[in-house]
């Protein structure tokens, strides 16, 4: 194999011009890439614990609704939800309400039981 004396220096094949030789052997912007790779990353854990906490708020509203639809309809009310759906069962003198809200992580389904009153 041959070798190119350029100056003092001996280069080994493939040939770079010389003025690209110390910018391929330099760091300089390795510290851009790696705070955009850490940046990124913080946005997107930010996100998730974002939505995360959205789909717990949202299993909470379930709760809530699963629990004043029971009730509502146990004495015959209506019960119209602001989100999501209701479903009722009735079974041996006891009202189950199924509530079921759309989340970022699927969606959040509560139970509630309350006894029948005539």
């Amino acid at each position: 194999m041959s070798k190119i004396i350029s100056g003092n220096k001996q280069r080994e094949p493939p040939y770079l011009p010389e003025p690209l030789e110390p910018r391929l052997n330099s760091d300089d912007g390795s510290v851009s890439i790696e705070a955009a790779f850490a940046l990124s990353s913080l946005v997107i854990v930010c996100g998730l614990i974002i939505a995360a906490m959205v789909t717990v708020t949202a299993y909470l509203a379930a709760l809530d609704m699963a629990g004043a639809a029971a009730r509502a309809h146990s004495i015959g009310e209506s019960f119209e939800p602001l989100r999501g759906s209701v479903s009722w069962e009735e079974s041996g003198g006891m009202l189950t309400a199924e509530a079921r809200v759309p989340a970022p992580f699927g969606e959040a389904t509560a139970h509630a039981v309350y006894p029948v009153e005539n």
